[in-house]
């Protein structure tokens, strides 16, 4: 049979879909949570449960497949204080650090934010979930709220203190009879039948009788309907009314599970950790330890006599039939708090940072690497020499050959190269301990000039700025200014080779250019930059972070927001150059750009718009700064946090990464970089499905090309102007009308107004 002629196009086409295959659609997000540092793990129908720091995974209990739950798919935060599984309604109880409540259940993710909204300005943290017929009961810092999770509502609050006070709630059970707290004034106890629970006098002091000495209980389980206690790590058991010792072996109990009749404490003894298994008389039955697998685990689960292991440090594992199986989903291994840093569709994060007094924080995190999908850490357990490379925070990749290299706030240099050969440059080159702490070698700013020279920020040195010149050799600089501590961080070069340095600590930014040469000092000059008339005009001392763009501006952003030099040209001039504070118009008020925000990172993108993280968020303003185009926090968008560490764009792809305190994630923005001519140009999708209502992106564009869209006889559907190197389309002709199925043509008009076709676009409708 022939095929009609539109669908061998389209079957022609499919490979302008393949060229996109693994990119977001524009407008969408895409999360690169940490999954090692795991809190919980819970028995759900058909999945197990596993909470992080940070987000939510489930693995079905054929172990086929890992499912991500997180802010982009549905739930309401980032960052997770525990969870629990109803059996009754089928439903996951997530409680997250600023106490808002999600259910997850088949039907959808429903959000109850009465606790979060509360006025309550006591300790509201929800420390624990303990659900019953259908009732979820949260321990809190102030008592016990109980969550109806088939109305999706707060039922009750109960505050129980000897006299009618708030108190902390560590943990709550029941034995079918009574409802039982453990609290900072000890075990308490309440009949489910009492007509009012939340009354206080209805609670029964327990501890201080029958031999349960009084004082705060950490734990409490139930285990055929026996209560079993924790206090100061030891065990007790109620029998007939009684209390009597049942175990203990001088480790810290972080947690007790019940499950498939067995009693799992899962402890710490200084840097060890262990899962100790006792049957229900309180014998010691079986040890689970491993120097990998065990090493800070905070809560354990026997599932169809497989031992679940919830790791702060190691993440989820399996123990069964005397081995461990690891289960993490592909992630970074922690935050990125540092730098970043992409080079040909690979992106090279950070995890180290310092202290806003530049403190070191002993991070021993590494470095992460994202290509082609996958994360790649890079740490002591690749590299045991990393275990003294603390605090990485700077980064620089060599064009010629895709070396990383990697400053550590402490201890020194290193790079890492495409074959993984790893190299540390400390006493053996020229860089130089912190005067006021010896043996410290502090890089906290890499750049590569043009000629693929880096240079280097050694903080606290004399000579406070280095280089490593293309050739392998070194020379040594020592910035001219009374900088306390010899203080000076990141780095970024100009279009005139010019190296612009952050002096931190509330001293401002220098400019230095070396003249003809590196190696003749005499034609040096320098510059230092700092608030006032006359010393720089920056909008506060408090430099943060420096970008240069498209038009080789120099944007400053400070703690009182952003300043830009105009002229970087006439820097060393007589004619001099400082820089300017735009006043932007804001509704009906005109002011100072990001004056009243501590802007600490700003990126560039294709089409030279500027992206400006802050403390509250994140903005993607116009190429001038007069115009706002995206504002994302934390309520409007999937963002974990509002504080921004770092911001970078792929310039390949548009897909712009945001480094927060509580995690990575990326957003496939509308701009890339374009180049001189077409290279390569796709569409995506294409095919445009039927029902497809998204935007169609037109990338591998010269520079802001005209990009016209017309049907096969040449008559115009649409006309735009591309963003960089990438033209976007909501599929809809110029009279905002949607387009039939068909073949469409796509024309490409560059400033010199030579036209060109490019490639085909095929619409696909029901």
């Amino acid at each position: 049979m022939r095929l009609p002629r539109f669908f061998i196009l389209a079957l022609g086409f499919l490979t302008f879909y393949s060229g996109f295959a693994q990119l977001t659609p524009i407008g969408n997000w895409r999360e690169h949570l940490p999954y090692a540092q795991s809190l919980q793990v819970v028995n759900g129908d058909d999945k197990i449960w596993c909470a992080t720091a940070f987000s939510i995974f489930s693995i079905d209990k054929d172990e086929n497949s890992i499912d991500r739950i997180s802010k982009v798919n549905g739930l309401n935060e980032t960052g997770i204080r525990a969870i629990g599984w109803d059996a009754g309604t089928l439903s996951l109880v997530i409680a997250y650090e600023n106490s808002n409540i999600d259910i997850v259940s088949s039907s959808g993710i429903k959000n109850i934010n009465a606790v979060k909204n509360s006025s309550q300005t006591d300790d509201k943290n929800i420390y624990k979930i303990y659900t019953l017929n259908n009732l979820a009961y949260l321990s809190t810092g102030i008592g016990i709220i109980v969550i109806d999770l088939k109305k999706y509502e707060v039922k009750d609050t109960y505050i129980i203190g000897q006299t009618g006070n708030k108190i902390k709630i560590n943990a709550v059970t029941t034995d079918n009879t009574h409802l039982y707290a453990a609290t900072t004034e000890g075990l308490k106890k309440v009949l489910l039948s009492s007509p009012n629970l939340s009354d206080y006098r209805n609670w029964q002091l327990v501890s201080g009788t029958n031999g349960l000495s009084a004082g705060e209980l950490q734990h409490v389980v139930t285990t055929n309907n026996q209560i079993i206690i924790s206090k100061n790590d030891s065990l007790f058991i109620q029998d007939a009314g009684n209390w009597s010792f049942l175990y203990a072996d001088g480790w810290k109990i972080n947690s007790i599970t019940i499950s498939e009749n067995k009693i799992l404490l899962s402890e710490v003894n200084n840097n060890n950790g262990r899962i100790s298994v006792l049957n229900n008389t309180g014998i010691l039955e079986m040890v689970i330890q491993n120097n990998m697998f065990t090493r800070l685990p905070l809560q354990s689960n026997l599932i169809n006599n497989d031992y679940w292991i919830a790791d702060s440090i190691a993440g989820l594992s399996k123990y069964s039939n005397n081995s461990f199986q690891s289960y993490i989903p592909n992630s970074p291994k922690s935050t990125g708090n540092g730098q970043m840093i992409v080079l040909n569709n690979n992106l090279w994060a950070t995890a180290g940072s310092i202290t806003d007094n530049a403190q070191p924080t002993a991070n021993k995190n590494g470095l992460f690497k994202f290509s082609a999908n996958e994360w790649k850490n890079y740490n002591s357990s690749l590299f045991p020499t990393m275990d003294s490379l603390q605090d990485c925070i700077a980064l620089a990749i060599d064009k010629r050959n895709e070396t990383i290299w990697v400053g550590s706030y402490g201890g020194g240099l290193f790079s890492i190269d495409t074959k993984n050969s790893f190299r540390v440059f400390k006493q053996s080159s020229p860089l130089q301990p912190a005067l006021f702490a010896p043996g410290s070698y502090r890089v906290s700013g890499l750049s590569f000039d043009e000629e693929n020279n880096l240079w280097i920020s050694n903080y606290g040195a004399v000579q406070n700025l280095q280089v490593r010149k293309a050739d392998g050799t070194w020379r040594s600089f020592a910035v001219p200014f009374p900088l306390s501590e010899n203080a000076v961080s990141a780095i970024v070069i100009d279009d005139l080779n010019q190296k612009w340095i952050i002096a931190p600590r509330g001293q401002g930014l220098i400019c230095f250019n070396h003249g003809a040469s590196i190696d003749n000092g005499s034609d040096d000059q320098w510059k230092w930059f700092r608030t006032g008339k006359g010393n720089g005009n920056l909008p506060d001392n408090n430099v943060l972070c420096i970008a240069s763009d498209k038009n080789s501006f120099i944007w400053i952003g400070t703690k009182q927001g952003i300043g830009i030099i105009q002229c970087p040209q006439e820097i060393f001039t007589t004619s001099g150059c400082e820089a300017i504070l735009p006043i932007v118009q804001q509704d009906n008020f005109a002011g100072y750009l990001f004056r009243d925000e501590e802007v600490r990172t700003i990126a560039i993108d294709g089409a030279n718009r500027k992206w400006v993280g802050t403390k509250n968020g994140v903005w993607l303003i116009s190429e001038d700064g007069d115009k706002t185009i995206y504002r994302f926090t934390t309520e409007n968008s999937p963002l974990p946090d509002n504080d921004i560490n770092t911001i970078v764009v792929d310039p390949n792809n548009g897909e712009v990464f945001f480094a927060t305190a509580k995690g990575i994630i990326s957003f496939r923005s509308t701009a890339t970089e374009g180049g001189t001519k077409n290279k390569e140009v796709l569409v995506f999708p294409n095919p445009v499905p039927p029902g497809y209502s998204g935007t169609i992106a037109i990338r591998g564009l010269v520079n802001n090309a005209i990009v016209k869209i017309t049907e096969l006889n040449g008559r115009l559907v649409y006309e735009t102007r591309a963003l960089g190197g990438q033209a976007i389309w909501n599929g809809k002709n110029y009279k905002g009308e949607s387009i039939s199925s068909g073949v469409y043509m796509v024309f490409i008009n560059d400033d010199a107004k030579q036209e060109k076709f490019a490639t085909k676009i095929v619409f696909i409708r029901k």
